[in-house]
């Protein structure tokens, strides 16, 4: 088992955040935690990060999304200003995804969190195994 974390350890970057107190609810950051942490947003920002793409190649890129949920979600990070879409005057018209300054600056910090995942995905998957053998 790991040994715990010094406070040193602790994320002294995200010390600054001011919460008040138990009530999360009213946290600052929260909605735009929601948005990046949601179960397709980090995912479609990662896509993008080598350049435009089409709706089309999005949604086959990941198949498991509906289409009204990439819509919703590439709405969602237009509107807080991680993506931008171009539409294109062609017969039918094509719509093309690229990110913002800003959504290329959320890169860096979800590289961190992709390679924390990598490795430590062993460990997690053993955690899981153990603890569902334990539940009845």
């Amino acid at each position: 088992m790991a040994s715990p974390l010094t406070q040193a350890q602790k994320a002294p970057a995200i010390a600054h955040i001011q919460c008040d107190g138990d009530d999360l609810s009213q946290c600052p950051i929260r909605g735009i935690l929601d948005r990046i942490g949601d179960k397709w947003s980090t995912l479609l920002i990662l896509m993008l990060q080598d350049g435009p793409k089409r709706f089309g190649v999005l949604r086959r890129a990941v198949p498991d999304i509906s289409q009204r949920m990439l819509t919703q979600t590439l709405r969602n990070l237009q509107r807080d200003g991680f993506v931008a879409r171009q539409v294109f005057d062609t017969v039918p018209p094509s719509v093309e995804y690229s990110l913002t300054p800003l959504g290329e600056s959320l890169l860096l910090p979800l590289a961190g969190l992709v390679d924390w995942a990598a490795m430590n995905q062993p460990a997690i998957l053993k955690a899981r195994g153990q603890f569902d053998e334990e539940r009845p």
